[in-house]
């Protein structure tokens, strides 16, 4: 049995270790809102967050869902962006912020988004939903449907405009999973139509209303949101020198301070916190060994370049050591876990990256899998 005065002692050791890292980690500031969060988008770390995980309604945040589907359905060309869509009644009739489409005319799908997206208009939103489901009610249920297979588990999707719901809700984790996926995943269309600054539909022009599109050269998205139970909620995305970050501040008491509260957490973020590479996207980490397989070897690494991001002055400090999975076995799927990264930062842990196949390897055929059989009794 592990002596009792050894285990205090190992336990004292290890308090130690944590404390000393959280002692490196810089202090984030504290926002005037109900919760946020600041995502590192290269890494996928969250740099600092305040009850990110508390159930919120999202106002118009909603609509990066409805942009989400919107580009995808695009992709699919299930639409085009010049196909005519004809507004109905109740695209028409929709309350709060609008395009101001007129019922019963045709409004090509490309204005459309940008009055989605610039202008926040409710009514584009469901003149899009029809257009792509058919109805509203269908095209939450493919809101719903895309929002678990992206992992935003706390979330659910009534309306493809935020309008108040009681079964409307999200998070701020669960919305920057969202953001994140539309610029990674569509950044074409987020560059193209997130840093408009401006839209004229009907001879009304209505500006965008992210104030940081003005206030910082960086920033480049993307969606406010308001309603009254909500407060004023902003999510935005700044990119200087190769490095985006995105964060999401929800239940400001204003317009103005939901802007100045997120420029203080992006600051912060690239103040407080540097980029370091540890692997080029495709390149290995390790070449593992794997046992019945058409090939004896398989590649392990990321898709992307792998980034994380450590307080200021740390960079050479950060080391890596990988650790596989004991005796892989074909078929292997491109993107399946092989191991993991640990990360140490001057020898304290910091966070530990699953590491995935960067091919496929099938399996062998009967007399290859056949000789690394017996190969494997003496193994």
């Amino acid at each position: 049995m592990f002596p009792f005065r050894k285990l205090i002692a190992l336990a004292s050791l290890l308090l130690l270790a944590a404390q000393a890292l959280a002692q490196q980690l810089p202090v984030p500031p504290s926002l005037a809102a109900r919760s946020w969060l600041l995502l590192e988008m290269g890494s996928g770390q969250v740099l600092t967050a305040e009850r990110p995980d508390e159930r919120i309604e999202p106002a118009s945040l909603t609509k990066l869902m409805t942009a989400y589907l919107t580009f995808a359905a695009l992709r699919q060309k299930t639409i085009a962006l010049d196909t005519p869509v004809t507004v109905s009644q109740r695209a028409w009739k929709t309350g709060g912020s609008k395009m101001f489409i007129q019922v019963d005319t045709q409004v090509p799908v490309e204005d459309l988004i940008k009055g989605m997206i610039v202008q926040s208009g409710n009514d584009a939103c469901v003149a899009l939903a029809e257009a792509i489901a058919g109805s509203e009610e269908s095209f939450a249920q493919l809101m719903n449907r895309e929002a678990k297979r992206l992992g935003m588990n706390s979330s659910n999707f009534t309306n493809s405009t935020g309008l108040p719901d009681p079964q409307l809700y999200t998070t701020a984790r669960d919305l920057a999973t969202l953001a994140s996926a539309l610029i990674r995943d569509f950044p074409e269309e987020y560059r193209k139509y997130y840093s408009m600054k401006e839209f004229r539909y009907n001879n009304i022009t209505q500006p965008n209303r992210n104030r940081l599109l003005w206030l910082d050269s960086s920033v480049d998205g993307v969606k406010t949101g308001h309603t009254e139970g909500a407060g004023y909620c902003l999510i935005s995305s700044s990119l200087r020198d190769k490095r985006r970050l995105l964060s999401v501040v929800l239940g400001a008491k204003s317009s103005s301070t939901r802007a100045s509260e997120s420029l203080k957490l992006l600051n912060w973020g690239f103040q407080s916190y540097d980029s370091v590479t540890l692997f080029a996207k495709d390149s290995p980490v390790a070449t593992l060994r794997v046992w019945k397989g058409a090939q004896p070897n398989v590649k392990a690494g990321f898709a992307n370049d792998f980034s994380i991001s450590v307080p200021r002055g740390y960079a050479d400090k950060v080391k890596s050591e990988f650790t596989p999975q004991p005796r892989l076995m074909a078929p292997i799927e491109a993107g399946q876990k092989l191991g993991t990264l640990k990360v140490t930062i001057d020898g304290k842990v910091y966070g530990e990256y699953p590491v995935a196949a960067l091919e496929t390897v099938p399996l062998a055929g009967i007399f290859g899998r056949a000789v690394d059989t017996v190969r494997l009794w003496f193994n």
